[in-house]
């Protein structure tokens, strides 16, 4: 045997019978594919969201570099050769591209930083469902949204040369300003003396101004949501309520309650995304601290008596009646609830829906039909009159739990109203076992906030201990990529994003009954204060202290509201006039 045969009998020649001119060819599309993937999205996604974007860099070049050694050394190390050495090699090579393609959306995804319309995802449906976009898009104008009506039809978008193609266009861009800044709701209302018309977008429970429209404009807005919404065009002044579905391109698809009222100054729309999620919670993630939650479970463990809850508007009545109530279970037990308008559906629990506009109904009747029918839960999600509470004190509190939700800024203004409307201070307090009041409070960006060095004169203002407290957290808006300053993607340059209740639990015993039925809300507040419940304002305050908020939204929160004041009466004039 000569030295040429000796060489091409080796493991390692045969190794090398891989490298025909075709093969590596096999190699290159899968490869050039997954480096367009890591350099086009991956990278540029944890660069946006601040991702730890070059230990990804590096994870990445070793998955590629084992990729390759597994396709062209695998067949050689386990002794196979020829087309099954190859096919191997190839599927290894596959593998590691694919755990690695797969694993960068399955970490970055959980990452607190991105937020979840912002997620990446490998589905193929979405390219399927983009292409047919785009093609539907060469028949007609184009569009970014795709708007479902009310008949859960998709509603076609007009020719781009027509003019329903620019009110389309128009009506969308409105939406999206909100999707873009994470409205919860966006309003369109006139907003001066000529007509001119503004939209309103609400942001983590704060009004952020958007774009003015003129009259016509506006109308023909309004207008094309509240056909999509399967709305009567031809009345524009009574209450008319619908539900669209939208699906935009990189978002999931979302429901909007549309709602439209006629006013003296014009049409108003409503628009509220994905209601029923704003309300799909449970206690335990509420904001309540562990104290509190224990305090609640004990609360709602009593099966009698009347339970307060209190939050001024827009700071989540609802999401916490719906929550507390969850907490009963409804197989076993006679759930039900009162509502003016039904934002979730409760599994197992009989909602009764009262329609505010009918003449023939009244809400302290149709509560008392409810409780004759001897339902073990009842949550009753407003009090509008006395009527009503005093319907509330004639149910068998022995047999039946009643949450009562008030429009009350605190536990002890809840106590007041209550008082109020039954114009009995010992009637109020005789089956009272407890109040829960909550207000919201913003959360900062965990993706821009800013760490400062508490000044000792702004802990002794706070009453917050200086050698406890050595760091807190104010909002940002900004985020340097590159060193240069950019608007933080994630709150949109607001310094927040989301919300976080703040609450005080308090439970009504003997002993606390007897103090609110003689009026003495003062020892009341002591004698809670003495056994260690939380207030609101100590709530924010831990908040801030833990990093979750900002003392200037513990200030906003807290304040007490401006009393306005009455106007000067004019003085007489000489003449007596």
């Amino acid at each position: 045997m000569n030295s040429t045969d000796l060489l091409l009998n080796t493991p390692l020649a045969t190794g090398f019978t891989l490298v025909s001119w075709w093969k590596p060819l096999l190699f290159l599309p899968p490869f050039i594919a997954w480096a367009w993937l890591i350099a086009t999205v991956y990278d540029k996604h944890a660069a946006r969201f601040h991702l730890p974007r070059e230990r990804w860099n590096l994870i990445h070049m070793i998955a590629g570099l084992v990729a390759i050694l597994a396709g062209v050394f695998l067949p050689m190390l386990i002794g196979l050769e020829g087309i099954l050495g190859l096919v191997v090699g190839y599927a290894a090579f596959l593998l590691v591209l694919a755990i690695d393609t797969a694993a960068y959306p399955a970490v970055a995804n959980k990452d607190p930083r991105v937020p979840e319309g912002h997620q990446v995802r490998l589905n193929l449906e979405s390219f399927k469902e983009a292409r047919a976009k785009k093609a539907e898009a060469k028949q007609a104008g184009t569009a970014e949204l795709v708007v479902m009506g009310a008949d859960k039809a998709k509603i076609p978008v007009p020719n781009r040369d027509t003019p329903e193609f620019a009110i389309r266009v128009a009506a969308e861009q409105a939406l999206i300003k909100g999707l873009d800044i994470r409205a919860s709701q966006i309003d369109i209302a006139p907003a001066s003396r000529d007509g001119a018309y503004a939209a309103r977008y609400l942001v983590d429970g704060v009004p952020q101004p958007g774009d003015t429209f003129s009259p016509q404009e506006a109308a023909q807005i309004i207008d094309f949501w509240r056909a999509a919404a399967g709305m009567d065009l031809a009345d524009r002044r009574k209450p008319q309520t619908g539900f669209i579905r939208v699906m935009r391109a990189e978002d999931r698809t979302m429901e909007i309650r549309v709602s439209s009222i006629g006013s003296q100054a014009g049409l108003r729309l409503n628009m509220k995304i994905n209601p029923a999620e704003a309300v799909r919670r449970t206690c335990e993630t509420l904001g309540l601290f562990d104290t509190q939650l224990e305090t609640l479970r004990e609360i709602t463990r009593d099966p009698r008596g009347i339970v307060l809850l209190a939050a001024p508007p827009g700071q989540g009545r609802t999401t916490t009646l719906y929550s507390i109530v969850k907490m009963h279970d409804a197989y076993t037990t006679n759930v039900q609830t009162l509502e003016f308008e039904i934002e979730d559906s409760l599994e197992g629990v009989k909602q009764n829906e009262f329609d505010r506009f009918s003449e023939d109904q009244d809400f302290s009747k149709t509560l008392r039909s409810i409780v004759r029918r001897d339902p073990d839960v009842v949550g009753v999600a407003e009090v509008p009159d006395k009527d009503t509470a005093a319907e509330a004190t004639r149910a068998d509190l022995e047999r039946t739990r009643l949450y009562l939700s008030l429009r009350a800024r605190d536990a002890f203004q809840a106590l007041q109203i209550w008082a109020r409307l039954l114009g009995d201070m010992e009637l109020a307090a005789r089956d009272l076992h407890g109040v829960v009041a909550n207000r919201l409070i913003r959360k900062l960006c965990e993706n821009c906030k800013v760490a400062y060095q508490p000044t000792p004169e702004m802990l002794r203002k706070l009453a917050l201990p200086a050698d406890r407290v050595q760091q807190l957290y104010k909002k940002g808006g900004q985020v340097l990529v590159k060193n240069k300053p950019e608007v933080c993607p994630v709150c949109s340059g607001l310094g927040y994003a989301g919300q976080e209740g703040v609450f005080e639990v308090y439970p009504l015993g003997a002993e606390e009954r007897e103090l609110l039925a003689q009026g003495n809300l003062q020892a009341l507040r002591a004698e809670l204060r003495k056994k260690k419940h939380i207030s609101i304002q100590q709530a924010a305050l831990r908040k801030a202290v833990e990093g979750v908020t900002s003392i200037e939204e513990v200030m906003r929160v807290t304040a007490e509201p401006e009393k306005k004041k009455k106007p000067a009466k004019p003085s007489p004039s000489p003449s007596g006039a």
